[in-house]
């Protein structure tokens, strides 16, 4: 779990930080599980990560505002009862919308509860701060969480299934790879995504290194 425990900032600062600067997936590489296992196609990418920014959502707002009330030596049990009752809230969400959505997503629903992302962000961030930071921080984190599963499905789905959210986008001539669909593909798609993020991050770093020498 991170254990990154941010000092005084402005509400942009806690939204912002976990869209990139400390992106769940892309940069702390927190919840692997359900990002290669349902990220073949873009709408289970989607759907799992809305899912999770909901629970991150509230169960850092209600951890916040119990923080003080929860004695420390059952704080963690107590985080992930909080953590639950939001992960059963969004199945039944999940349900009444689609089932076939519901049964392609399966049993990850369920783990949302031991995502390390949430848990960690209970710990590190919603127990020593105030309501507003810690929501602003559970959506910044859900939305950055979000984007990483919708890239790599993304691209998942466009090289397996020549589709984007199910509509073609290559054409009947075009030949699928299927691997993609696999769970081989999930760390190949990974991998590449990991390594074209950090090639950009040393190129900004050597750009800023050449400005400051100047």
């Amino acid at each position: 779990m991170s254990a990154t425990v941010p000092g005084p900032g402005s509400p942009a600062d806690d939204l912002l930080r976990g869209l990139w600067r400390e992106n769940p997936v892309f940069v702390q590489v927190l919840g692997m599980c359900p990002t290669l296992a349902v990220s073949n196609s873009a709408l289970n990418a989607l759907t799992m990560g809305l899912a999770t920014t909901f629970v991150l959502c509230l169960s850092s707002l209600l951890v916040s505002l119990l923080r003080n009330v929860i004695p420390r030596e059952v704080r963690i049990a107590s985080f992930i009862l909080v953590i639950a009752t939001f992960v059963t809230v969004v199945d039944y969400l999940i349900q009444a919308i689609s089932l076939a959505l519901h049964a392609a997503l399966g049993a990850f629903i369920s783990l949302i509860v031991v995502n390390c992302i949430i848990l960690g962000r209970a710990e590190a961030f919603a127990a020593r701060n105030v309501p507003l930071r810690s929501f602003l921080d559970g959506l910044g984190m859900g939305l950055g969480f979000s984007l990483a599963l919708l890239c790599l499905g993304g691209v998942r789905e466009l090289l397996g299934s020549g589709s984007l959210f199910g509509i073609g986008v290559f054409g009947s001539r075009f030949e699928p790879w299927t691997v993609m669909l696999l769970p081989s593909g999930g760390f190949f798609t990974l991998g590449a995504w990991l390594l074209a993020i950090a090639w950009w991050r040393r190129r900004r770093e050597a750009g800023a290194r050449v400005q400051e020498a100047s």
